[in-house]
């Protein structure tokens, strides 16, 4: 199909991110358990971020609410949830937004204002990027999980602050400073913003998360989180003191004009937070430790302490021709490329998900080795 020349500039910029190994393309799959399947294969999912794998249950349908929260749409599913969520994260209150990225940008672009200096970890995900930019606050990146870093900017910074970091880095998977993090904003009165999707309900006591992992769960102001992620739902939310939430409730756009989540996701959501989610944690992390000790062992080093592991290969191309290796060898593991990571050092994002069994990791440790040997890797 020949473009009109009106579109000529769009068909540039496809062009440039061909020419960078860059393109991304949808591909037609079904998840079930640990396994998708593509084109008529059958593939092992270490894409998923459904880390606890507890066991699907039946969604009885609705009909939708059709309408907003504030307008229509408030349907009481959403107040048993909340409640059993704020006593999940020891907090006043809670709101579920209909994504976990929705929630970022409408609570982050509520709380923080033109008045606001934002401290941000560099790693941050982009919905937390977004938001800090959508909020006309100021802005100010510290280097990952670097306190020094973040202390001196925080010295030289007058007026309203706020410090956001994610719990687990969801490319990189190592855990945030959360204890030090804590002291600097506790030290300064800032407002500390947690999103905790990677973390909650993996780590910490009955999976409360990252600042229950570190004991820090009252110095945390805001946490944000994702019910699409551990849980294995659909959904985001945002928990704290109950006049943060009130003001996310009467100022957040990503709340206010947008149609609520279906009240049968939501009876989905609580039937899993009520599940025997301990249990499921529990052998999650056996698997983790085994993924982690056999990666050592194939002398693949990683600097992830979590669910997520990133198998670091540079260049994109690489990126692309190793994941495709992988596929071949019954492993689906897609390849993370720029904007998503730094140019140079894209990766295959390995996630470890509790349907998984310890006979299957140790076959994807042997498709691992060979192709950490075909594309000489160190």
């Amino acid at each position: 199909m020949i473009l009109k020349p009106k579109f000529g500039t769009v068909e540039k910029k496809i062009n440039v991110i061909k020419k960078n190994n860059l393109l991304r393309n949808l591909q037609d799959s079904r998840v079930e358990k640990q396994h998708i399947f593509q084109n008529g294969k059958k593939l092992l999912n270490f894409s998923s971020n459904d880390y606890l794998g507890i066991k699907p249950g039946a969604i009885k349908h609705t009909q939708f609410q059709s309408s907003s929260r504030l307008v229509s749409g408030n349907d009481i599913s959403f107040s048993i949830l909340e409640k059993k969520l704020s006593k999940h994260k020891s907090q006043e209150k809670t709101i579920i937004f209909p994504t976990g990225y929705m929630a970022n940008i409408g609570a982050i672009s509520s709380i923080a204002d033109k008045n606001s200096t934002i401290f941000s970890d560099e790693l941050n995900h982009a919905s937390i990027v977004e938001a800090c930019k959508l909020s006309n606050a100021k802005i100010k990146i510290f280097k990952h999980n670097d306190i020094e870093d973040l202390e001196r900017k925080v010295q030289r910074t007058n007026g309203k602050k706020i410090i956001i970091t994610e719990g687990v880095f969801s490319m990189d998977g190592d855990w945030s400073q959360l204890d030090q993090i804590s002291e600097v904003a506790e030290k300064h009165d800032i407002i500390t913003i947690l999103d905790d999707a990677h973390g909650d309900f993996v780590l910490g006591q009955d999976g409360k998360g990252t600042s229950n992992f570190f004991n820090v769960e009252k110095k945390v102001d805001l946490y944000i989180s994702s019910l699409s992620k551990g849980l294995g739902s659909f959904g985001g939310y945002a928990s704290g003191k109950k006049s943060l939430i009130d003001l996310c409730v009467n100022t957040s756009k990503t709340f206010i004009y947008t149609s609520a989540l279906p009240a049968s996701i939501n009876q989905y959501s609580l039937k899993r937070l009520e599940s025997d989610r301990e249990s499921y944690r529990k052998k999650l992390w056996k698997k983790i430790n085994l993924f982690h000790r056999r990666l050592e062992e194939i002398e693949f080093s990683t600097k992830s302490t979590s669910q997520i592991i990133p198998i670091i290969i540079g260049k994109e191309k690489t990126a692309v021709e190793f994941s495709k290796f992988l596929r071949k060898n019954g492993i689906f593991a897609q390849a993370i490329r720029y904007p998503t990571v730094k140019r140079e050092e894209a990766r295959i994002r390995i996630s470890v998900t509790g349907w998984l069994s310890e006979n299957e990791i140790e076959y994807s440790i042997q498709i691992l080795e060979k192709a950490k040997k075909k594309f000489n890797l160190k």
